[in-house]
Parts: C-alpha cells; structure tokens; sequence
C-alpha cells in the first residue's frame, strides 16, 4: 500500500463563499463552496482515490479491498468496514446554524450511524469573526423550549471571538455554530447527522425555511455544558508534534515544521491522516513511496506504514495529524 490522495468532494451551501477554491489550487469556477470534503465514507459521498494504481476506487472500496493493512487491527475489529473519520474544510461566509450533534447510543438507535464527536482548526478568520460553542449559562429544557420558539435561544450561548490557530474540541451534545468569516479544517466521526436549532429565519433557494430538528436536539443537548471558555489551549512549538486533542474518536497533533521530522508509527495500529494548512512538504514512507503535499491537501497514509520521513519545502509547512 502507498499514501493515498482522493478528490475532493465540494459542497455548494447557502452560507458558502470563494476561499476554499483558491486555497486548493482547484481549477474550478463553482460558487458559494461552503465545505470541501476531503476523505469521506458517508453514503453518496464517497471519496475517490486520486494517485496510483488504486486510483479510481472509493474508500469504501478500498476499507473493503485492505481492511486491516488499511485502518489497522484494531480499527477493523471496532469498526468493520466503515471508515471512522470525515476531514473537511469549511468556509463560512455567512453565519452556520446553531445546531447540536447526537452522541454514539442515540445516533445508532435513530440514524443507524456513528455519532459526532469533531473538532475545529482555525486556518483563517475575518475580523469579527466567532464561533459559538456551548452555553454561557446553564438552562433546563424547558427554557430551551420557550427560548427557541421566542428567538432568544441565542443568548444563552458563548460566542468565542476566534483568530488563527484557535482550537475547539465539540464533544457530541455540545451546541455550536460557525461564524461569518471563519474557514477552518474540521476533523469528525463518519456522520452526517446533524439537528439544526437556529437558523436565522432564513430560506432555502425554493424560498422555504430551513427544516428545524428543535424536538430531536433535545435529546441530544447536554444542557450542563458550560464554561468560561471552550478553547483548547495548547503550547506553539516548532519541529516537533504538539498534541491538540486526544478522544476515543480521534488524536490530532499540530506540526508547525522548518526542519525534516521522521514519524515513528511502528507501535501505532492505525492509519494516519494529514491535512496541509500552510506551505508544503514531501513525505517519503519505509517502503520507499514519495508524495508531495502542499496546503489544501490531505493524505491518508495507511496502517502498514511503519515510519515516514516529512521534508519541509521552501519557508516550512503546517500539518494536522489525526489517527484513531
């Protein structure tokens, strides 16, 4: 097996602007991208492998053709053949709605899906630009009830002004949103369930309100969650891995590299996954696979992968490593 490379998979959305275009490199004249997907196994949004001799075939495809040489022992055990993770970028030119997501036990017993457990990486952020995540302050379902039906739910939840960098770790039950003038890479469980509380009484293109999910979320909320800041802090240091969350679902490590860095994965069962933030870099596999990677890009590099080497191009480059 190699690294592999798919296509992305772009999403036209009533909130999407122009950045994710430009920030591939995609020769595409598309508007209103609001999210790229950019290794996804979610039904009728497969990724399709783009580099070598797999080329052409689907995750699914290839989670079926490799399974354990692919996402590892473990992961194969746990999971089967579904792959466990969904990498995007996100581009926001217009507020997201306030949603929540379902935890694994709900999500199984409605959806028969994964749940989702994902986080946020700001790449980059207007001025004014925020995210929401969680509640300001503690409320009980039955204000939950009356403040969505008088258009005050929003009120009650910390509004994090962002810049680039910034980490948000969103556990299942914890309401969000992204705000106008945010693009970030987000890391997820295979899902795409999602319970829309707010929308902001706008309308979809046949001049319809979007639907609301207000009775299912509440099931899903945890209505404890609150904090005076739901940030992940973590310290900047360069050439070297800095761990930004560790979960059963995923483990995502920064590296903000100028200087070459070998990757032991020999005791790691699983495959690992980069996202190319900024700059560029080659990475060369024991097996002796090359492949270049430049900002926009992701890769997935599979189980069997004892170790890579990663060479920084030119000024240096910035990665998201995530594994399970």
């Amino acid at each position: 097996m190699y690294p592999l490379k798919f296509k992305p998979i772009l999403k036209q959305t009533l909130w999407g602007g122009n950045k994710i275009i430009a920030f591939k490199h995609l020769n595409e004249t598309i508007s209103g991208v609001g999210e790229s997907w950019e290794i996804s196994a979610v039904e009728n949004s497969e990724s399709v492998v783009a580099n070598g001799s797999d080329k052409g075939l689907t995750l699914p495809e290839m989670v079926r053709k490799y399974r354990e040489e692919l996402i590892g022992e473990a992961n194969y055990a746990r999971f089967g053949t579904n792959f466990p993770l969904l990498i995007k970028f996100i581009d926001a030119r217009l507020d997201l709605s306030i949603q929540v997501h379902p935890g694994d036990e709900l999500a199984k017993k409605r959806h028969n899906s994964f749940g989702k457990n994902e986080m946020w990486y700001v790449i980059s952020a207007e001025k004014n630009a925020n995210l929401i995540s969680g509640f300001s302050k503690q409320i009980t379902p039955k204000e939950y009830k009356e403040r969505v039906h008088a258009g005050t739910f929003a009120d009650v939840l910390q509004t994090c002004p962002i810049q680039p960098g910034d980490v948000f770790y969103v556990p299942a039950g914890r309401v969000h949103g992204i705000g106008a003038g945010s693009f970030v890479a987000e890391i997820q469980q295979t899902s795409d369930v999602t319970y829309r509380i707010y929308d902001y009484n706008r309308k979809d293109k046949n001049g319809n309100l979007r639907e609301l999910h207000t009775n299912q979320a509440i099931d899903a909320i945890n209505f404890a969650d609150v904090q005076d800041d739901f940030r992940t802090h973590y310290d900047q240091r360069k050439n070297e891995p800095v761990e930004l969350v560790a979960s059963p679902y995923f483990t995502t490590s920064l590296y903000d590299m100028t200087e070459e860095i070998s990757c032991d994965y020999s005791e790691l069962d699983s495959f690992v996954i980069f996202i190319c933030i900024e700059g560029e870099c080659y990475m060369v596999d024991d097996a002796h696979n090359e492949v270049s990677l430049r900002v926009g890009e992701t890769i997935l590099i599979p189980a069997t992968v004892q170790d890579i080497t990663i060479t920084p191009k030119g000024s240096g480059v910035k990665l998201l490593e995530t594994y399970v």
